[in-house]
């Protein structure tokens, strides 16, 4: 690294410090910083601005591990690459601007290709920390949501409901097959309801997934009901022409443990007024 820079860096650390600082603020208006309250944004900028006038001169890999901490940090407070990326912008123009003050034009060309040499490494391990730091969390809260995906939840003895959310894709009827059966397993249940209520698109594939996840809850010895099916739904199915004849299905959860309640011959009474 360009030790004119670096020198320049150690000599200025306060202005450069309290220019930064200012400059931050200004992105810090933008809309996605409007939530985060002003003493945890000044004291996270403090902190990145800290992290690159102290470890400014050090190698790729120091500066690796020191970025990498940083990152993780950021990334669970979900802010964005922008921060980072216009932090570190904004750091070397004020350096650069600070240091090309009284100097001729020749001279502002070679001082800029140093500039250029110095910072894309740096702007290469912001980014290389940043991503890495955030695929590795939506990694993790992947993992996290496929344990939620589809839990299959006891209502009654010997009935459980699995509810469903969102899309589903060929891992995610795996994961929806494998809780079924251990499910079914592990609570004795004789009944299943699978609830599509919050299911926003049921095609042939679906469809297929759900009958399959059906027929292996009747291997085990249990029997299955489709609840949710609201009126587009029933509608995509019939012009589908998808064949439900060996499932029970009804258009809502309620409906569907009056009914699993019957089928484990037990039923709900209202109960009358004491005298």
């Amino acid at each position: 690294m360009n030790q004119e820079i670096i020198n320049y860096i150690e000599e200025n650390r306060e202005t450069i410090f309290n220019r930064w600082i200012e400059g931050m603020d200004e992105i810090g208006e933008k809309k996605e910083f409007k939530a985060i309250s002003d003493k945890v944004y000044l004291s996270t900028s403090r902190e990145y601005i800290n992290l690159l006038l102290n470890n400014i001169s050090k190698n790729t890999d120091d500066l690796s591990n020191v970025l990498t901490d940083f990152a993780e940090k950021i990334v669970r407070f979900g802010w964005p690459l922008v921060y980072v990326t216009e932090g570190l912008s904004l750091f070397g123009k004020i350096v650069y601007e600070g240091m090309t003050e009284e100097i001729e034009d020749s001279r502002k060309v070679s001082l800029m290709y140093d500039f250029e040499q110095w910072l894309r490494p740096v702007n290469n391990e912001i980014l290389k920390s940043y991503t890495g730091s955030w695929e590795h969390t939506v990694s993790m809260q992947k993992i996290a949501l496929q344990e939620l995906a589809a839990p299959l939840i006891p209502v009654f003895d010997k009935i459980s409901v699995m509810p469903l959310v969102g899309t589903i894709d060929t891992e995610r009827a795996r994961q929806i097959m494998e809780n079924l059966l251990q499910g079914v397993v592990k609570h004795r249940a004789e009944v299943v309801l699978i609830d599509i209520t919050g299911v926003p698109v049921v095609d042939t594939m679906v469809a297929h997934h759900i009958i399959q996840a059906a027929e292996a809850v009747r291997l085990v010895g249990a029997k299955c009901l489709l609840v949710g099916i609201r009126p587009e739904i029933a509608q995509t199915i019939v012009n589908l022409g998808i064949n439900l004849d060996q499932i029970i299905t009804k258009n809502s959860l309620k409906k569907g443990i009056e009914t699993a309640l019957e089928m484990t011959n037990r039923q709900i009474v209202t109960a009358g007024d004491e005298e």
